[in-house]
């Protein structure tokens, strides 16, 4: 029975962190509730988000093409983010960090639902040489926080990604899940080595995270672009309220 809740929570998990980086609101909860402690619930969800970082990538190859120059550029900030957000877990109080989720969370979830404003084609290269300094350090901070807790990370990429980059909707997607992907995977190595993974858990959690993830980016392809980021937006902004109730 607990592997069978395991297995549905990784699919829904998989599903809504492929299309909106909300994957540990369904994944985190369920590890809870089969009687794993915090930590080690927390360290075995980010073991088993390696699988939704592979289905997710997987299903976003068409909006990955054209991105590889500048991917290369910044997966090292989201390595060196994860494997940082790994060891502040495993080393560091949490209070303090916890308690900057929810306002970070909930400030990406309204950048996520305001408009962005039309640019022409000769705003693009300027606006880009302005923010990819800046772009590249939130890439790097929204990583700490993925390798540390992570619930909603993908929502603080897509934010960044969606007001900085001018990107659509399914490209900026598949740049976070490509990303945050790597991030969890240097943390789940850290964690691997260094921290209680219970992985009779990791099995049935993965594998439904790997079926759910495959699926996600096909419908962010297909989906109007406007009414699924008001979706995205309204339920980062959710989750951010929950957890500020829940902490404050």
């Amino acid at each position: 029975m607990n592997a069978l809740l395991l297995f549905v929570a990784g699919v829904a998990g998989g599903l809504t962190g492929s299309v909106a980086g909300l994957a540990s609101v369904a994944t985190y909860p369920a590890l809870l509730a089969v009687g794993l402690p915090p930590v080690t619930a927390n360290v075995t969800n980010t073991v088993s988000l390696v699988f939704n970082g592979v289905g997710s990538v997987l299903g976003s190859r068409p909006e990955l093409k054209g991105q590889g120059p500048w991917l290369r550029k910044v997966w090292p900030m989201a390595a060196i983010g994860g494997a940082a957000g790994a060891f502040l877990l495993l080393y560091t109080p949490a209070e303090s960090f916890e308690r900057a989720v929810p306002i970070l969370l909930g400030g990406s979830a309204l950048a996520i639902l305001l408009p962005r404003r039309p640019r022409s084609p000769e705003d693009k290269p300027r606006r880009r040489r302005q923010v990819q300094i800046l772009e590249a350090i939130a890439i790097l901070l929204i990583a700490i926080y993925g390798g540390y807790f992570g619930a909603a990370a993908g929502v603080l990429l897509l934010a960044v990604f969606l007001r900085a980059g001018g990107a659509s909707l399914a490209h900026a997607n598949a740049s976070k899940n490509l990303l945050l992907g790597i991030a969890n995977l240097v943390a789940a190595v850290v964690f691997a080595v260094l921290a209680p993974v219970a992985w009779a858990a990791v099995v049935p959690l993965g594998l439904g995270c790997l079926l759910g993830s495959r699926l996600g980016p096909v419908v962010v392809r297909h989906a109007p672009a406007t009414p699924l980021r008001l979706l995205i937006g309204a339920a980062g902004l959710a989750v951010a309220i929950k957890i500020g109730l829940d902490t404050y």
